[in-house]
């Protein structure tokens, strides 16, 4: 069995071959490379960067890696969401922080607070990332073919590979993904790491985001917050 915490981290910080670096260092450049040279992405940057999102995650966002980035990207919002603060606010609070916190230890939002355990909820973000990079349909057959080609190059195991092809294959189950929340804080984070994934450009990317917060029972105001922080804390709409 693979590490799902360890999976989460390479999600957002994978080595891109031929890049010299990871991809919330080279993001602005994943995009580009894959159309150039497809062969040379690794196969988390081909589903999660490499494909239609084409938005940069640099920035303080990503620099504690794995749940604790998607918790404290969540627990950002949230706070601003409980303090009254605009959306704005939120964006510029997260513009000007130097590196992303983590939520405090006593807090739901703490990653080993998960009652479920840590594994287990690092495998839904990561079942939640994965939907959401398919959400307007980019990842056909064609491009699984593609991507299982590329597996070996990412450097993820082989249990890792074999969950990855199975979530592409899989018929989405948004059930699941709901149920996987167990607390108010991981619906939050569940959502902050879907919206994480994609950058809304299309009306299908657009409507499975509203689809999920619906679903998840997120206010929109919330939802505004969690919007407001991944702008501010991450390179998103910068130019590549």
């Amino acid at each position: 069995m693979f590490d799902p915490k360890k999976l989460l981290t390479d999600l957002l910080d994978s080595n891109v071959p031929g890049t010299q670096g990871s991809v919330r260092d080279k993001a602005g450049q994943v995009g580009q490379l894959a159309k150039d040279n497809p062969l040379a992405t690794g196969a988390i940057a081909a589903i999660l960067l490499g494909t239609s999102t084409g938005r940069s995650i640099t920035g303080s966002a990503l620099k504690l890696g794995g749940a604790a980035a998607v918790a404290g990207l969540a627990w950002k919002a949230w706070q601003n969401y409980q303090d009254g603060k605009s959306p704005e606010q939120t964006r510029q609070d997260a513009a000007g922080e130097q590196d992303l916190l983590p939520p405090p230890a006593d807090t739901a939002f703490d990653p080993a607070a998960a009652p479920q355990g840590e594994d287990e909820f690092a495998l839904a973000l990561i079942r939640a990332m994965i939907a959401a990079a398919r959400a307007d349909g980019h990842v056909d057959d064609e491009e699984r073919e593609q991507i299982a080609g590329k597996l070996a190059l990412s450097g993820v195991d082989e249990d890792a590979a074999e969950f990855i092809k199975r979530e592409l294959a899989t018929p989405l189950d948004l059930d699941t993904i709901i149920a996987a929340a167990k607390t108010d804080a991981q619906k939050v984070e569940l959502y902050t790491a879907s919206r994480l994934t994609i950058s809304p450009d299309s009306r299908a990317e657009r409507g499975y985001l509203d689809l999920l917060a619906g679903r998840l029972g997120l206010p929109d105001a919330l939802v505004d917050h969690v919007e407001a922080t991944i702008r501010g804390a991450t390179a998103e709409g910068a130019p590549a």
